[in-house]
This record gives structure tokens, sequence and C-alpha cells, in this order.
């Protein structure tokens, strides 16, 4: 995988120690943070610890910056485990302007070049926009389900995508419908 990837606008690559404040201001913002899998971050100490596990995420995970001034507004990151999980956040300020497909765009790129068979996405059904950005890359919607989410312990219904790069395109990643007693599909 590669350490930097360049589009039109963008830049992503790797977070550095001199990136800590443009992660705190990313992560603690309470609405860019009402999707995430995560609290707000409440100080600089916890984007550290942020910035640690980043570091040592099994899988790739980048800073999103604009070429202006290559300082992160957001991240994009894809797990190692068998989901291939893809997921992405923005900077509020930066919401709107197609940057999150952008990003998402040159993550399949090279995602495809380093052939990983397919890649997951899900999205709360709350949060529509984000299965545009889903949609808009090439990803089809396969079911939703029911999940307690943790640590916001919370219901949260999900919606999970798929993009399939090796031309099995039947293929289901069945994992969340099989964990999950409560699944369905949607019309969408």
């Amino acid at each position: 995988m590669k350490n930097r990837i360049e589009t039109k606008r963008l830049i992503l690559r790797l977070f550095t120690k001199e990136d800590i404040n443009a992660l705190f201001a990313i992560f603690s913002d309470k609405d860019v943070n009402t999707f995430l899998p995560m609290f707000p971050l409440r100080n600089i100490e916890e984007a550290k610890e942020y910035l640690r596990y980043i570091e040592e995420y099994a899988g790739y995970y980048y800073a999103i910056c604009l070429k202006d001034d290559n300082i992160p507004i957001g991240c994009i990151h894809i797990s190692e485990d068998d989901s291939h999980d893809l997921g992405y956040c923005i900077g509020k300020k930066f919401w709107y302007k197609g940057i999150c497909t952008e990003a998402c765009r040159a993550m399949v790129g090279m995602l495809r070049q380093a052939g990983i068979p397919y890649i997951t996405a899900t999205h709360d059904v709350n949060n529509p926009r984000s299965g545009n950005v889903m949609q808009a890359i090439g990803m089809t919607y396969r079911y939703s389900y029911e999940e307690l989410w943790q640590p916001k312990n919370v219901l949260v219904t999900f919606r999970m995508y798929q993009l399939n790069f090796d031309g099995q395109q039947n293929r289901v990643y069945k994992k969340y419908w099989d964990k999950y007693p409560v699944h369905f599909v949607e019309e969408i």
C-alpha cells in the first residue's frame, strides 16, 4: 500500500505527530462525531492517545488533506480484517464539497491495485449522505441490520454496502447478517 495518494484537490497521507492539533479539531467536534464509533475527544492528551491508536491500526489509516496546505481535514481508513471495512469522516467546514467521495475514489483505486477482493462499508440510516458517498464510488447496498453500538450504547440500524473487485459480483459479506438477529433487506 502507498503512504501517499494524490487526487485533483487532495493528499491522502499517514498522520504524523505534527497533526495532533488538526486531529483534535476533527475528532472533538460533536457534529462530526455523531456517527463515529467513539466519543468526541475532550483534550489534546486524548488526541495523542488516538494518534497512537491510528499508528497501530490494523489496516490503512490516512489523513485527508487539501493540497493547498497539507493539513488534515478528515480521515479515511480500510481495515485489514475480513470485512475490509471502509470508513471516513471530514471536518464540518468541508461537508457537502465532494471531498469524501474524492478521497474514497482514490482509496478504491489503490485497493483495486493491491489485490483486495472486496470492501464493505456501513452507515447509520440517519446518515444517508454517507450512503450517498458509498453509492457514488460504486458500492452496492446488500442488507441492513440492528446493532447495539458500543461504546455509545445506542441501538443503530446500519445499511451495509459492498464493492467486489474480483469479478464475483454475487458475493455478499454476511458476517453482520449472521451476527445480529435483526437483519433485513430494504428497498433503496
